[in-house]
């Protein structure tokens, strides 16, 4: 079993920036690839962006635009989504997820998800 607890979220305004961190109570975080999504209301929850097991890959949705960045170190088992640039379309609940299949961007290959950060860019 893992647990994700995310952190982070908030309201900003168009333009600003945002770090979540998504925290894993596990021992074995460098077996899971760990995947960022976001469910906006009446949405579907759709990928936004994930890393390899050993950080050696990144993965992100054509949306992204190399606004955001996801990172995460392996000695505290933290994953980070760093958003930069972050537009009205970018609110959001967003989630952290622990895969331990393949296909990164799927959220079927997902077994554990957070509770969720509230993101809202809004002037």
């Amino acid at each position: 079993q893992v647990q994700l607890v995310e952190s982070g979220g908030g309201l900003v305004l168009p333009g600003a920036s945002l770090r979540l961190s998504c925290a894993a109570s596990t021992h074995t975080f460098s077996n899971y690839i760990m995947g960022w999504f976001r469910q906006a209301p009446g949405k579907e929850r759709e990928f936004v962006a994930a890393i390899g097991r050993r950080a050696g890959t990144t993965y992100y949705a054509n949306f992204v635009q190399g606004r955001f960045t996801v990172s995460r170190d392996i000695a505290k088992n933290t994953v980070y989504l760093q958003m930069n640039s972050l537009k009205p379309e970018d609110t959001a609940v967003y989630y952290c997820a622990a895969n331990d299949r393949y296909g990164p961007s799927s959220p079927g290959n997902y077994a554990y998800w957070g509770q969720g950060t509230q993101v809202t860019v809004s002037s």
